[in-house]
């Protein structure tokens, strides 16, 4: 009886590892973007007009639920909670429900950044954007309702050697939800079953270090299933990523929650920086993944930055490098390793800065230039032509493994997707001018680092894949780029003057 008893264990936990971990992306779309407090309107369309037709998979957006005002209006208050009300600067309940539907009709799932840890900390005169009140002070959030029994009663997280210090107390005192109690867990499922109500695809789960695996387990064996009239699959469950930030120096360890669902792999982005930085050679990525300490591929959220760490860590590659972050970005999309996510900023600078606003703290939304990139405050990596096209690119290798690697014993390094695509990458301080297996077949390829394919002809690099699929590759150590890629969607083939796109 032991024996079939250890065994069901085995086979429901077999099981549970895969419940919460398939992003469910449209076929042909890969890839999360982060639009870090966009509006819900401007998400919309650019569902429509950009990220669909460019191939993303999915957008995380910035918290749902209503949020303290806060002097300064800085970024951080979108993470001091008041109520499960759907308004904020972001928008209105029904704008978010307007975008999802409008996201979903485009192929791009959306995911929402739910905060389950805590709600704010105490401050003078608190009321929200939805204009809920609230006495901090006295633990008394009136619209949910929540009281003083509901939380876990003050101390200060101070010791991460301590698990339930950890858990139990106030992280940079904001008062701790006790997830033990069912009615607690009933106001965090009823937002979060509304969410998928409304058809979002799953949850980033903010602070999830700080909550009990099994309190955690509990909720996400509860929400429903995604909705099948925004084209899920029936008995398809969200995808949930679970913050769960661990370099591997304390008692809390990201392998305790990638039983339950997907976890943000922060080690990934601190080793890839540091790659890319120039502090350890890219030769040594050959075998990046589970052998440098990374949780499984299907287990792993991964990114180069993220709205915390680009403000936090000095250590981190963000847009401020622009060569050095594009460099690490485009191996990100490159390698088949984890689910990717890429960070989409506004311009900040000192920590605190809040999103681009007028004088009354309303949002401001992007405005697009001639050439696509964006301005009024907003940075928008996402339409950065070296990484759109290394997204596309990650669609199009879909399914290949990396194959034919290849590197100089220091920081050039190069690699197939299949037969699909090819990459190089020159981090050392000298021209990179050498001919190597493209695995490609023979053609006439466009960089999409450099440019892209158009009316047939390529605005960027050419790349002359020969008959036994090797190419001369160039990338030279003061060019704007550290990358090259072409894959086999864009490949063509001139006759006289005119030039016939062979794209699909």
């Amino acid at each position: 009886m032991l024996a079939i008893a250890t065994l069901l264990a085995a086979l429901a936990l077999a099981a549970g590892e895969n419940t919460n971990k398939n992003p469910h992306f449209v076929p042909g779309h890969d890839s999360i973007v982060h639009l870090f407090e966009w509006k819900w309107n401007d998400i919309a369309r650019e569902c429509e007009q950009f990220l669909g037709p460019m191939g993303y998979g999915g957008v995380q957006v910035s918290p749902l639920q209503e949020n303290l005002v806060i002097n300064n209006r800085p970024w951080w208050e979108r993470y001091q909670p008041i109520s499960y009300l759907w308004t904020t600067r972001s928008g209105t309940k029904e704008e978010f429900v307007n975008m999802v539907a409008r996201c979903n009709k485009a192929g791009v799932r959306i995911y929402v950044d739910a905060i389950l840890n805590h709600m704010s900390g105490n401050w003078n005169n608190a009321h929200g954007t939805g204009n809920s009140r609230a006495d901090t002070y006295k633990f008394e959030y009136y619209q949910v309702p929540y009281h003083q029994q509901h939380f876990h009663k003050p101390c200060s997280v101070n010791n991460y050697n301590d698990p339930s210090n950890v858990r139990n107390c106030e992280l940079t005192g904001l008062h701790d939800l006790d997830q033990s109690q069912e009615y607690v867990k009933s106001k965090l499922l009823d937002f979060l079953n509304a969410a998928v109500d409304a058809g979002v695809a799953g949850f980033r789960i903010d602070a999830a270090k700080h909550m009990w695996p099994s309190d955690l387990n509990n909720i996400y064996s509860r929400i429903k299933d995604l909705n099948t009239k925004h084209g899920f699959p029936a008995n398809a469950r969200p995808y949930i990523y679970q913050e769960v930030i661990d370099y591997g120096n304390e008692a809390i360890s990201k392998r305790e929650y990638n039983q339950l669902a997907a976890v943000i792999e922060f080690k990934y982005a601190a080793e890839i920086s540091n790659a890319f930085r120039g502090n350890n050679n890219l030769k040594w990525l050959v075998n990046w993944g589970e052998k440098w300490g990374l949780l499984s591929s299907q287990d792993s959220l991964v990114f180069v930055d993220n709205h915390d760490t680009q403000r936090d860590n000095p250590n981190v590659l963000t847009y401020k490098l622009s060569k050095m972050y594009k460099m690490a970005v485009a191996f990100m999309l490159a390698h088949p390793f984890g689910t990717p996510r890429v960070m989409s900023s506004f311009d900040f600078q000192s920590k605190d800065q809040g999103p681009p606003q007028d004088g009354n703290g309303n949002l401001v939304s992007p405005a697009i230039n001639p050439d696509g990139t964006c301005r009024n405050g907003w940075i928008c990596e996402h339409r950065w032509r070296q990484i759109y096209n290394m997204v596309r690119f990650r669609n199009v290798v879909h399914g290949t493994t990396v194959n034919n690697w290849w590197d100089n014993g220091s920081n050039q390094i190069a690699f197939c997707r299949g037969n699909s695509g090819f990459v190089a990458f020159n981090g050392d301080q000298n021209d990179l001018r050498t001919t190597l297996k493209t695995c490609l077949p023979a053609g006439t390829y466009c960089d999409v680092i450099s440019g892209n394919l158009k009316d047939g002809r390529c605005t960027g690099k050419v790349v002359n894949v020969q008959q036994n699929g090797n190419a001369y590759i160039e990338i030279l150590k003061g060019e704007e780029d550290g990358v090259l890629a072409i894959h086999v969607k864009v490949s063509f083939t001139a006759d006289r003057e005119n030039a016939r796109a062979t794209i699909g």
